[in-house]
């Protein structure tokens, strides 16, 4: 089962889908259109649009049509691999991307905090304990970071440099 989550909780009837040889687009719903074919075709029609993108794939590419993009699915194939991270701080933070962005693929709860903070606003969830955790409203708790991101953390009182750990 895929749940669909976002800050407000999860999203009851999100239209989007990844289409698979089981599993295409029905009545109401819209799949996801895989990267290579914007890249090849562009992006027709003034219906809503969303895109895969894969490790591999050059989020600079859709720079064209960014503004016709709704959704950007951004994959994450295993839990250590974060290419997807630098692909949604490239969107959000040099291309100007205000779409959705989606992590689909191995989305845990532990790095979901972070991926936040590069800008993601909703996660197609699979693994139990996360969606478990998630509706329970645990998101793991990081309150001090040392770079910038696209969504900015909370100000913290004081001077940086004399932050110790646990003060």
């Amino acid at each position: 089962m895929t749940a669909i989550w976002k800050e407000g909780g999860f999203v009851e009837g999100d239209p989007w889908i990844v289409e698979t040889e089981n599993r295409k687009a029905g009545e109401g719903e819209r799949a996801l259109i895989p990267y290579a074919d914007i890249i090849e075709h562009g992006v027709e029609g003034n219906e809503p649009v969303g895109v895969v993108l894969g490790p591999f794939d050059d989020p600079t590419r859709l720079a064209p049509y960014l503004d016709r993009i709704t959704l950007v699915a951004l994959t994450f194939p295993a839990f250590s691999d974060g290419r997807a991270f630098s692909q949604a701080t490239l969107l959000r933070e040099r291309l100007g991307y205000t779409g959705e962005l989606r992590a689909i693929g191995d989305v845990l709860i532990d790095p979901l905090v972070h991926m936040l903070r590069c800008g993601f606003d909703s996660f197609a969830v699979t693994n139990e304990t996360a969606i478990r955790r998630l509706g329970e409203g645990r998101l793991p708790a990081v309150t001090r970071y040392y770079q910038p991101a696209a969504k900015p953390a909370a100000a913290v009182p004081g001077y940086s440099w004399r932050r110790q750990a646990g003060a």
